[in-house]
């Protein structure tokens, strides 16, 4: 009965296991299904190569951590060996043969260093920082990177609805012009305008469609998944106010960029190596003692020895004096970079900031536009079809609405782009 209840909790434990790995796993894109920008980004921070790339970095720079530290811990070295010589001895005119057997078991421990140990260890724990910092840059790109598609294809999408009604209203102005042709009211060349005008919006539809399939393969791309891969989209591309301080975004941008935080690790390993260089101006201190046999026939005799070692290198050849010196000069690099990316990093806010509020003001304007722009071709319309207007201000008001709406659309999907390199900027995904 026991053994039952233990087996029937151990496949539960199991199932739940199971179920909680499948439930882990990010979402993928499924055909009839619109992907939304959030599944994307967890699906590119979950498989995106170039974060396995990282995160390898990441534990690579984290197992050097236990390598620097087992200085701290003692050395333990087993031998054994055997020796068999054979010789002439002149003295008594016959070749002799003597055998040796050894076997022993040594101890060194480290005592005293002047912080040696300690410097390297820290170093390496610093370097392991900066290689986290590093992953961490790397995700926020690779979410930045869908971003961008993400609203790239959403742009492209709209554009192609708009050289969709481009064309449907050029094809109803060629039936006008054919209409009004064959009864008199136009000229042969007002339906060869209609034509024309036709066959480029046409071309426009075409090259609004390649661009959905390329903005599909971008963002394809960016999760790290092959491009064949059908893409449905939720369509966010809608206007959102963003109110922030530009004062707290860089002081936001200062606390948690990756890059900065990276660099300032950067700067602490550099410390700790100057440390330890100028720490091998002074002498070690090591313990040490071995266990063992030795003999030139069995049974072996116990052998076992205790001491200490007191190492101090005087003179290298000006070694130790120029890897000071070259430990200092890293340490004011990488100084001079931290200052350099502050000051890159307070350029990046102030232009995403500015690029932001630019956008804003253009998704009004452009609204605008769209407005006029229809407002005068339903007026040209009416012109043309009263016969007091001509096929070319149609064509032009026609012209003038399909700009204004994808200069709309632009505006709309450059707001977004902003909005995303500024979080970009400040350190967020």
């Amino acid at each position: 009965m026991i053994g039952t209840v233990r087996l029937l909790v151990w496949c539960s434990t199991l199932l739940l296991v199971l179920l909680l790995a499948v439930g882990a796993q990010p979402p993928t894109p499924r055909p009839g299904q619109p992907f939304s920008l959030e599944e994307a980004i967890a699906l590119a921070l979950a498989q995106h190569p170039v974060i396995r790339a990282a995160e390898g970095g990441r534990a690579a720079a984290d197992a050097r951590v236990p390598q620097a530290f087992s200085g701290f811990l003692p050395r333990v070295d087993a031998d054994a060996g055997a020796r068999r010589q054979q010789g002439f001895q002149s003295s008594i005119d016959r070749f002799f043969t003597v055998s040796n057997y050894s076997t022993s078991v040594t101890l060194t421990q480290r005592l005293y260093d002047f912080g040696k140990t300690g410097a390297r260890v820290d170093e390496a724990r610093a370097n392991a920082r900066a290689s986290e910092e590093e992953l961490e840059r790397v995700r926020q790109e690779v979410a930045l990177n869908v971003k961008l598609a993400y609203y790239g294809l959403l742009e492209a999408q709209r554009l192609v609805r708009v050289a969709e009604a481009a064309v449907e209203r050029a094809e109803l102005n060629l039936k006008s012009a054919r209409g009004f042709f064959e009864v008199g009211i136009v000229p042969k060349s007002d339906v060869t305008r209609a034509e024309v005008e036709l066959a480029n919006a046409r071309v426009g539809l075409i090259r609004a469609r390649n661009a959905v399939r390329l903005a599909e393969t971008t963002l394809a791309n960016a999760l790290g998944i092959a491009p064949p891969t059908p893409i449905e989209v939720q369509d966010i591309l809608a206007y959102e106010p963003f109110v922030a301080d530009p004062a707290q975004l860089l002081t936001e941008a200062f606390r948690a960029r990756p890059e900065i935080r990276r660099a300032q690790a950067r700067v602490d390993a550099a410390r700790f190596q100057l440390r330890q260089a100028t720490a091998d101006f002074l002498p070690d201190l090591n313990g040490n003692a071995s266990y063992g046999a030795t003999s030139n026939e069995f049974p072996l005799r116990e052998v076992w020895q205790l001491g200490f070692t007191f190492s101090w290198n005087l003179f290298s050849g000006f070694l130790t004096q120029a890897r000071v010196k070259e430990t200092r000069a890293n340490l004011d690099a990488v100084r001079a970079d931290l200052d350099t990316l502050e000051l890159q990093v307070r350029l990046e806010v102030d232009r995403a900031w500015l690029a932001l509020l630019e956008a804003e003001e253009r998704i009004g304007a452009t609204a605008k536009g769209v407005e006029s722009a229809q407002e005068l071709l339903r007026l040209a319309q009416g012109r043309y079809a009263a016969g007091v207007g001509t096929i070319l201000e149609l064509a032009d008001a026609q012209v003038a609405v399909t700009d204004a709406e994808a200069d709309h659309i632009r505006a709309l999907t450059d707001h977004k782009t902003a909005r995303a390199q500024l979080e970009r900027a400040v350190g967020r995904r």
